[in-house]
């Protein structure tokens, strides 16, 4: 009669809890789930770049929309010999390459549109902060009857110190303002005086030179600053 041994069940049954022979292990579910963060981080990196490209490339095809009238073909601006600045030097407009020079004819005892026009520069060139330094305003007087240097020094420079001014003999003024497209004329007596009827625009030469925007005489501050830091 033979006997059984007692200890070959739990043999079988050690050798199968002891893990050999199983599937192996699965990974540890960390590792998984941290790839998730790193997807969709660079996902939107992506698409950030694609978005941002996508405005640049509309920016560059799409012209930007100025406030005033742009020169198609843009010349070089006319020559301002024969005038005088202010402090008494003559006015060469070679000496504000690399500036936006901004040109306005008008007078000191003009009642309305000259005075308005330079508070609205100012304004819009305050907002360019320290880009400010490269716009500058010149005021040419259409009444050097009346305006003298000293007179029209002081009326620019009470909108904003930076303003120049200049005028000259009636026949140099009356020369220069035709170049730009400019018509002026004396007009209805004022009490003791008399108005001067002219051509109200403000006039853009670009720091290259050339003449390139005319902006009418209603002026929008926060729209001119933004022409402004354009063609800077």
């Amino acid at each position: 009669m033979t006997t059984a041994h007692p200890s070959t069940a739990p043999n079988q049954e050690s050798a199968r809890s002891d893990g050999r022979g199983s599937a192996p292990p699965s990974p540890p579910s960390g590792r998984r789930s941290n790839r998730w963060p790193r997807r969709i981080a660079i996902t939107l990196a992506v698409l950030g770049a694609l978005a941002c490209a996508a405005w640049l490339g509309l920016r560059w095809i799409t012209p930007y929309p100025y406030s005033g009238t742009v020169m198609q073909a843009p010349t070089a601006a006319p020559s301002m010999d024969g005038l005088v600045l202010s402090d008494g030097t003559p006015l060469d407009i070679a000496d504000f390459d690399g500036e936006l020079l901004l040109v306005y004819f008008g007078y000191t005892s003009c009642p309305d549109v000259c005075p308005t026009t330079l508070s609205q520069v100012a304004a819009a060139r305050r907002r360019l902060g320290g880009d400010a330094d490269r716009v500058q305003l010149l005021m040419i007087s259409i009444d050097p009857e009346r305006d003298s240097l000293d007179v029209l020094g002081d009326y620019v420079t009470s909108f904003d110190p930076s303003f120049i001014a200049a005028t000259g003999d009636l026949p140099d003024v009356e020369r220069v303002a035709a170049q730009y497209g400019i018509f002026f004329a004396k007009g209805e007596a004022l009490g003791d005086g008399y108005a001067v009827d002219h051509t109200a625009t403000l006039m853009g030469i670009d720091p290259d030179g050339h003449l390139r925007i005319i902006w009418p005489a209603q002026l929008d501050v926060e729209r001119l600053a933004a022409d402004f830091d354009e063609l800077l």
